[in-house]
């Protein structure tokens, strides 16, 4: 019986010898996804375009809401508000979709030449590729209404890197688990739900009294938000020793995951 690798080596040495049929799959379902449509991939800036728009008139308009106390801007907290969920997203799309990653391509499994576990790195750059039209978005409205962005926006992809480690790694376990234990799919919908709000995205955390801050600390989308919010909206540097922690964190969840995967998947075809 064929043997899969569990080793870390092994998680990237995947991606790089399958860069080619990721590339491909993944443009294969960002174009799938508006066929037949009139405008074909511009509805992948139409949605957040129309979005933020809703989200500036909402809360700059009718609720006046404010980021901070001092903060005069009536289109800050749209666009604070719009990272965040930018950021949740990515995350969000992989993960609901992972439960059902393996029974969306059946035919991929019973061929044993097909590297399975390239599935959730095509469901994560298909994510991407709508988080990078989100990016722009947000870009042109910021050049609009605050001028040339803070220079810290050159660390963006690495502020990112944690995040899609760990999107990644729970995307392998899902993928898996979610084939044998067909009810993952449903929980996992309900939980994600329930990350949204309790993730800094609606609010800053320094709002939160100190117990509620400690329990978000928990969440490990706050991190991410924190920092992508940091260099995009505000100019300011990470805690580097903290994100050090963090990435650290990322990269055993990715390896967790993909080992899970690795170890679980002779027995895929046999559920299925």
């Amino acid at each position: 019986m064929h043997r899969f690798s569990i080793s870390p080596k092994e998680m990237l040495g995947a991606a790089l010898r399958h860069r080619a049929l990721i590339a491909a799959l993944v443009r294969r379902e960002v174009v799938g996804r508006y066929k037949g449509s009139v405008i074909g991939l511009l509805w992948s800036f139409v949605n957040p375009v129309l979005m933020l728009i809703v989200y500036t008139f909402v809360f700059s308009v009718v609720f006046k809401a404010r980021w901070t106390a001092d903060s005069e801007s009536k289109t800050e907290f749209a666009m604070v508000l719009f990272t965040g969920l930018i950021v949740f997203n990515v995350f969000a799309e992989c993960v609901n979709r992972a439960p059902g990653l393996i029974l969306a391509n059946v035919t991929y499994v019973k061929k044993v030449v097909f590297p399975l576990e390239i599935l959730p790195l095509v469901a994560l750059g298909s994510a991407l590729f709508h988080t990078c039209a989100s990016l722009v978005v947000w870009l042109v409205f910021y050049l609009v209404f605050f001028g040339v962005p803070h220079w810290t926006i050159v660390l963006l992809p690495l502020m990112f890197l944690p995040l899609l480690l760990i999107t990644l790694g729970l995307s392998w376990f899902l993928a898996s688990l979610g084939t044998y234990v067909r009810d993952v799919g449903q929980a996992v919908g309900i939980i994600v739900s329930v990350l949204m709000f309790l993730s800094p995205i609606f609010y800053p955390i320094s709002a939160l009294p100190d117990a509620a801050r400690r329990l978000l600390a928990l969440n490990p989308l706050s991190p991410a938000i924190e920092h992508v919010r940091g260099v995009l909206v505000w100019g300011v540097l990470p805690d580097w020793i903290g994100f050090a922690s963090y990435l650290g964190l990322s990269l055993v969840v990715a390896w967790l995951g993909f080992a899970w995967f690795q170890m679980t998947r002779k027995g895929l075809a046999d559920v299925l």
